[in-house]
């Protein structure tokens, strides 16, 4: 096992380095006690982002300082790492001259440069976006684009992006002509009993925070809430913030398929947030998800479930994929005309990154083969695959 990267020395067995941070998977039996693992890790360093789900707790950390201190506080609530649930997606870019296709990104999702010069989620709860020089020309559209869900208020302050097209009149070019459905959002209950919450695909609320012990109080306070009532809520923690999670369209009682008005819950969490002081930010919630066009949507379906160890949305009339911890983005699928034959043969100019451990970026690698991909190219800690349609997944394990 390679569990060094630079700053780092040796990580203990519960650690992988995925995409150049140390992460660690420990399964948890509810929410609540995740929430306590949860309460120990921000104690140690409010910058330590935790993910919170019914099934368990992912960690990063951006050295291997607290690293032993993370793993002994699980052992003592008798949680158990999981190292092969751990990966991270992000969505790559090819560009004759990226720097003129990033600040239409940064502006539709309104997200921060980082220091390799890419951009990335604030709160690093979405996807990032790493762009690359490519001189190809790929002149006709991707065959994958982003849908990207914010606040209405939000969406109108995305100036720059030009006239909006499509169906839907929410569509959005940038330079390259890669494509974004920017869909603005809405009140997740219209009267108002619920103002913290925003319907973004997911219903999301997300809470401002003064301490490490008030973050740890909401988080206790939200998971208690949500395992009484049996819900399967996402609560992650980030520097100065908790945010609650319903993962898409899960509000709803045809996705979550329980016996339970989540507006309810909603108003319940938001109650308890706001006794312990934290402070809602309307502007923040954020849902991002990429679409693939397919001539044969079940086969390139079956690829990505098996590459990324996803499952099938429980509402059989959808295409979505979905990350069965709630880490990663949501995949969907329609159908393209199987006469655009020049279309399907063109590369994209996205393509999705899969980092993995290095110890599975192999299994990976021979599921996507098995489920119908082939290996394009591969080097050292990276292999690139296409999917039955020519998609492009690349495998990281560096």
């Amino acid at each position: 096992m390679d569990s060094t990267v630079p700053g780092m020395t040796e990580l203990g067995s519960d650690w992988r380095v995925v995409d150049g941070v140390a992460a660690a998977w420990f399964d948890a039996p509810s929410l609540r006690e995740g929430a306590a693992l949860a309460a120990r890790v921000v104690a140690l360093s409010a910058e330590i982002p935790v993910d919170v789900r019914a099934s368990g707790v992912r960690v990063r950390l951006g050295s291997d300082e607290h690293a032993p201190a993370v793993s002994a506080a699980a052992r003592e609530l008798g949680l158990t790492a999981d190292p092969a649930a751990l990966q991270h997606l992000s969505v790559g870019f090819d560009s004759p001259d990226p720097g003129a296709v990033m600040p239409f990104w940064q502006r539709a999702l309104d997200y921060a440069p980082t220091r390799d010069g890419d951009l990335a989620d604030p709160l690093h709860r979405d996807p990032e976006l790493r762009f690359r020089l490519s001189d190809d020309p790929r002149p006709l559209r991707n065959r994958v684009h982003l849908d990207v869900v914010r606040p209405a208020s939000a969406v109108e302050r995305a100036a720059g992006l030009g006239e909006p097209f499509g169906a839907f009149g929410v569509c959005h070019a940038d330079a390259d002509g890669n494509e974004v459905d920017l869909v603005p959002g809405d009140a997740l209950d219209e009267q108002g009993r619920t103002a913290d919450w925003q319907a973004v695909f997911s219903a999301i609320a997300c809470y401002r925070v003064t301490s490490p012990a008030q973050q740890a109080e909401v988080a206790a306070a939200a998971a208690a809430l949500a395992d009484g009532a049996g819900y399967p809520l996402l609560v992650d923690l980030r520097p100065g913030y908790v945010v609650l999670d319903t993962g898409k369209d899960r509000w709803d009682a045809d996705a979550h398929g329980l016996d339970l008005d989540f507006t309810g819950l909603a108003q319940r969490l938001q109650t308890a947030a706001r006794e312990l002081g934290a402070t809602a930010d309307p502007a923040a919630p954020r849902f991002v998800q990429l679409y693939f066009d397919a001539a044969d949507v079940a086969a390139v379906r079956a690829f990505w479930v098996a590459a990324l160890g996803y499952v099938h949305d429980r509402r059989t009339k959808l295409t979505d994929i979905v990350d069965p911890r709630q880490l990663n983005p949501v995949l969907a699928f329609q159908e393209i005309d199987v006469a655009d034959t020049e279309r399907r043969q063109q590369r994209n100019r996205i393509q999705v990154e899969l980092a993995v451990p290095a110890d599975l970026a192999q299994a990976r690698v021979a599921a996507a083969v098995a489920a119908g991909g082939r290996v394009l190219d591969e080097s050292v800690g990276r292999r690139r695959v296409a999917d039955p349609e020519g998609n492009e997944l690349v495998v990281v394990s560096v």
